[in-house]
């Protein structure tokens, strides 16, 4: 099973090559899949599964698509 990852802003050096078809098993969640990529969780703010907020708990399926998302600031 594959899924698209996506690692936005200061978060994009975590991106894998593979990122347009990233390899997942049956039980992957947002957050296996972010621990794998080694991404520190302090750094992630927010995780969207197909568009959608979700948590780190979501599960994965064949297809999704992984947005993940530091914490920005502005004015």
């Amino acid at each position: 099973m594959k899924i698209t990852v996506k690692c936005f802003a200061s978060l994009s050096r975590f991106t894998p090559p593979e990122a347009d078809a990233y390899p997942i098993v049956p039980g992957d969640t947002a957050g296996s899949v972010v621990q794998r990529l080694g991404i520190p969780p302090n750094d992630l703010k927010l995780v969207f599964v197909n568009g959608t907020h979700a948590p780190l708990s979501a599960p994965l399926a064949a297809g999704d698509r992984l947005g993940l998302f530091p914490a920005v600031g502005g004015g």
